[in-house]
């Protein structure tokens, strides 16, 4: 990877080359040209409030993940959060409600949060919290979903809230695909970005990284056929093995270097589109953006982790205002004591030095 890229600022060029894109393809769509233009303002606004914020001696990370439900409708080989127990086939007694959340989006569009990913479980499950976070314009809400829940009713609901932007879960093409996901998936998907694209709705793309599907997923070819079907971002996320059965699959030094070149190249030649590696691209900001450098992770209940990566709670949102997750003794500990910026074997320094965040917790 280059050494002059700058993932924060080359996000935010991003985005705002993806809304001007927009802004000129939604000409014929004034609802449509009103929200990008009213979100253009708000992205400046939140980037002052950051600004003000760490003026004062406070951080404020420019996204959050929120995983918003346990529950999934898929059983995707190498699941990570179902080999945590964290995914399921049913609902918790103690998930947070649609007015948890609420809470939770609006104390972050205060603080300046620009972006909340909104995961899972599959997210489109919980239509109570998309329709709370809709409410909240001044954040753009990426919908991270396997593809399968494109209902009449939620593509209405994505055509009328244009800061929510699916962003679809595809391995490559349609035998990796559903060699993981499970099989018609990719049918499903490709169907679903049919329907998006005819209603001019910008959708995105996520791609687990093996060293079985680099070369595919990152070949000219299939970017123009995500690109074709109206794709505007492709976010490459590195595979974290859930078993040692499953450890050739995840991506080496060679394979990340790998990735990293090739996203050089794509970065020069496709400016059409979006591309963000996780957690390669973390090396530009000296390490690891988690326990509040770069963003933090909210559970399905309410605990504030590191990231969905270092499952580890010592706060929960449900009795504190984010300002003070922010300042838990978890995260000041992680942040302090350097770990974040340590080199480590592995895509994710926090899921390799698990043992040391546990012993870290264990001193609260």
């Amino acid at each position: 990877m280059s050494e002059d890229f700058n993932l924060e600022a080359y996000l935010s060029a991003g985005v705002e080359k993806i809304i001007r894109g927009i802004r000129k393809a939604s000409l014929l769509h004034p609802s449509e040209a009103v929200f990008m233009a009213k979100y253009a303002l708000a992205s400046k606004n939140a980037t002052k409030k950051r600004k003000t914020a760490a003026a004062q001696g406070k951080h404020v990370p420019p996204f959050l993940i929120a995983s918003i439900t346990s529950i999934c409708n898929l059983h995707c080989e190498g699941c990570y959060a179902r080999s945590l127990d964290s995914c399921s086939d049913e609902t918790p007694t103690e998930q947070m409600t649609g007015a948890d959340w609420s809470r939770v989006f609006h104390q972050a569009k205060e603080m300046g949060v620009g972006f909340i990913l909104l995961a899972g479980g599959e997210p489109m499950v919980r239509r109570d919290v998309l329709a709370e976070a809709a409410k909240v314009p001044e954040i753009l809400f990426p919908v991270f979903t396997n593809g399968t829940m494109f209902s009449p009713e939620y593509l209405d609901l994505f055509d009328t809230y244009r800061n929510l932007v699916p962003i679809l879960s595809i391995e490559g093409g349609r035998h990796t695909t559903d060699a993981r996901r499970g099989e018609g998936i990719y049918e499903q998907l490709q169907a679903g970005m049919q329907k998006l694209r005819q209603r001019h709705i910008a959708f995105g793309a996520s791609v687990t990284v093996t060293k079985q599907n680099l070369a595919e997923v990152t070949s000219e070819e299939y970017i123009r056929t995500l690109e074709q079907a109206g794709c505007k971002a492709i976010i490459y996320v590195e595979f974290v093995p859930t078993s040692e059965a499953l450890s050739y699959l995840a991506p080496d030094d060679t394979t990340r270097r790998q990735l990293a070149e090739r996203l050089d190249e794509l970065r020069r030649d496709e400016d059409s589109m979006l591309m963000i590696s996780f957690p390669g691209d973390e090396k530009s900001s000296g390490g690891c953006l988690a326990a509040g450098r770069g963003f933090f992770h909210i559970n399905s209940q309410g605990g504030a982790e590191p990231c969905p990566f270092s499952p580890y709670s010592d706060i929960n949102v449900k009795d504190h205002t984010l300002w003070e997750v922010m300042q838990s003794q978890l995260f000041c500990e992680l942040r302090e004591h350097h770990l974040l910026e340590e080199e480590h074997d592995g895509g994710c320094v926090l899921y390799t030095r698990r043992k040391q965040v546990e012993a870290l917790l264990a001193q609260d």
